[in-house]
């Protein structure tokens, strides 16, 4: 790919179009992943109580399992991105096929664990007597699915690194009416009750996997890239992708210590908290969808050897941040009244979600910011930093959230916690970005 010219680089409206066109049908794929779960738990619960507390407990392992190696996504559009920029498209697409291959692997890993220890894991999640055998048996079948959902990872940051956006939110509005298709007759039709959902879900997600593969591979033959696994190149994957993890864990972390101090708090506490954390996830697909179009069109400028392009182009994202983040925190603010009741009809768990979505509000525009500029560090394979960030984030949030409980401030303390870590990472990632030290170019890192 050539290098712009010097007018379209530091024209901002051109920087709009690749960011608009970019983000929202980013956007849209990330909605359609949670779907999945949503179609499932309005099936199952119509079989019963215990089918659905036990689709809870196995869909939050799963869930948990496949964030965990969101790298897969993340590293691998940088690294393409970067070879597109180079206009290496025969070695994008090898990095890409070396990025599925390593999926591949960490989700046959993955299912080897989690078949013998299904009812372990359910057990550790403490599901009651009724509701683990259906949650065992949920899970089990549903692991066989991971493989397919890691190799999605993958080929979606394949499809990014090449600017492309559009393909993943196809395959997920795809996969999410076949899912709900599935489900509805195996469950019902077939009468395979709970099974039959998990049956459903996995066959979607391996239809999923199969056009992912099908676009790659077409890619790759029609540039001449080998489709054969390439150790040297599926071990740089993963290094690229540890620090990512690291991040990735730290922040899961962070998430599971927040969840654990407000059951502490009491049960309209937990329950608001459970109703504010639902919004900030919903708030952070908008905004994560922002910071995926930084990570492809980010790593596509450094590896055309544009740094001053990168530059613009973060100082354009970074604006884009802030007016999402604003526009945001005022529709929480707006829709507080109907929001909550949608939830929860107790007026104690109203009392405690008001003022917690207040602190969510007003922390939007850090969070644009900071959504942005982790974009921008993971599009310039800038992960050692990202996890070393993370980690110091981490260890700042965790005694105040922990000393919530003791100095009161009930649930809005808390969420106050949580817009602290939120300072903490913006300041991190402005850090970074001022030095200049995560723009390097080349086709590699």
């Amino acid at each position: 790919m050539p290098r712009p010219p010097e007018q379209s680089r530091t024209d901002p409206r051109r920087h709009d179009r690749e960011i608009i066109a970019l983000a929202l049908p980013a956007f849209g794929s990330l909605v359609a992943e949670p779907l999945f779960v949503m179609v499932d738990s309005a099936i199952v619960g119509h079989l019963g109580t215990p089918q659905l507390a036990g689709l809870g407990v196995a869909s939050a392992l799963l869930t948990t399992a496949v964030s965990v190696f969101v790298f897969l996504a993340y590293a691998t559009t940088a690294a393409v991105s970067r070879r597109v920029g180079a206009g290496h498209l025969a070695a994008a697409l090898r990095q890409g096929i070396d990025g599925i291959w390593l999926a591949l692997a960490l989700g046959l890993l993955v299912v080897a664990f989690a078949l013998p220890g299904a009812p372990w894991l359910v057990d550790l999640f403490g599901a009651s007597g009724t509701a683990a055998p259906y949650a065992t048996t949920y899970l089990r079948i549903s692991a066989l699915g991971i493989p397919a959902m890691l190799i999605v990872l993958a080929a979606t940051g394949v499809l990014r690194g090449l600017q492309d956006t559009r393909t993943p939110l196809y395959v997920a509005v795809g996969g999410f009416l076949a899912n709900g298709v599935l489900n509805a007759v195996l469950v019902y039709g077939a009468g395979l009750a709970i099974a039959g959902s998990a049956w459903g879900t996995v066959i979607a997600q391996c239809g999923m996997a199969l056009v992912y593969l099908y676009v790659v591979v077409r890619g790759a033959r029609r540039h001449g890239a080998s489709l054969r696994p390439d150790l040297a190149g599926i071990h740089n994957s993963a290094r690229a992708g540890a620090p990512l993890l690291v991040r990735t864990l730290s922040l899961r972390a962070i998430l599971m210590i927040a969840t654990a101090v407000a059951a502490r708090l009491g049960d309209a506490d937990i329950a608001a908290h459970q109703i504010v954390l639902s919004l900030w996830s919903l708030l952070s697909f908008a905004l994560d969808a922002i910071a995926i179009a930084g990570q492809a069109i980010i790593g596509r400028y450094l590896g055309a050897d544009d740094a001053e392009g990168a530059r613009n182009v973060c100082r354009r994202m970074v604006h884009w941040g802030i007016a999402s983040g604003v526009v945001l925190g005022a529709l929480v603010i707006a829709g507080r009244p109907l929001y909550i009741p949608l939830f929860s009809g107790d007026a104690v768990v109203h009392d405690a979600a008001f003022p917690a979505l207040l602190v969510v509000a007003f922390v939007q525009p850090v969070c644009g910011i900071v959504y942005v500029l982790d974009g921008v560090l993971m599009g310039a394979g800038d992960g050692r930093y990202l996890a070393a960030a993370m980690i110091l984030t981490l260890a700042v949030f965790t005694p105040v959230a922990l000393l919530v409980p003791v100095w009161g401030g009930g649930l809005t303390a808390l969420w106050g916690a949580m817009a602290l870590m939120m300072v903490v990472r913006m300041l991190t990632l402005w850090l970074r970005s001022r030095s200049g030290r995560w723009v390097v170019t080349g086709a590699s890192r």
